[in-house]
């Protein structure tokens, strides 16, 4: 953990009809275990209780539920065009042909992801993300079933086979599933240093994988 105040990060994540389950809950599972984790380290130097250091928010496309594929229905906190402004947006993957098509929704995505700092996909959420125009002309990566249609479909990225993430600064993509896991402790570590990424990890019992 720095000596200075780290700022908080609003963050919001999407979740839509047949959104891969992991894919929501693996990254809400590292923003939230580093909020605790956060705290902890604070009490073991003697610190004040801090605020969260990742202030999660969840919307679906109408502010309705959904339902994951395989089926769990997910409730989310708001409608996406209605959601508080986030510093971070982060979408994930599953069956998004729906989403590819959803004019209104890829036009709330490219003005909520104009105004982000930090815009993340998950697995064929690169594909969404590159829809929304938020994917431009970059290194990107995506599930390995998935690499070559986000090539055809995108021919101005360098879609990349292998790594488990691709940082491009404002814009980061990570490959299938769990890969977006390490691709949010990547992002845990770029905002709050390594010390809290590795020790989120250690609490979720998952490598911690520096590099891609």
């Amino acid at each position: 953990m720095k000596n200075a105040p780290l700022q908080p990060v609003s963050l919001l994540l999407l979740m839509f009809d047949e959104v891969e389950l992991l894919d929501f809950a693996g990254p809400y599972e590292v923003f939230t275990t580093a909020n605790r984790m956060h705290r902890r380290m604070a009490a073991e130097q003697g610190l004040a209780d801090p605020d969260p250091l990742f202030k999660l928010h969840t919307a679906s496309p109408t502010g309705g539920p959904v339902c994951a594929r395989a089926g769990l229905q997910l409730t989310p906190d708001h409608a996406l065009a209605l959601a508080p402004p986030s510093d971070w947006l982060v979408v994930p993957g599953g069956v998004v042909d729906a989403l590819l098509t959803d004019s209104a929704l890829l036009s709330t995505l490219a003005l909520r992801g104009q105004h982000a700092a930090c815009v993340a996909s998950v697995c064929t959420g690169a594909l969404v993300l590159a829809a929304a125009g938020l994917l431009r002309a970059a290194p990107a990566t995506t599930h390995w079933e998935d690499l070559a249609d986000l090539a055809t479909r995108h021919p101005d990225l360098q879609v990349l086979d292998g790594p488990r993430w691709v940082d491009n600064g404002r814009v980061v993509t990570s490959a299938g599933i769990a890969a977006g896991i390490d691709m949010c402790l990547h992002l845990v570590a770029r905002h709050a240093g390594a010390a809290l990424a590795q020790r989120t990890a250690r609490q979720m019992n998952t490598p911690w994988h520096p590099e891609p």
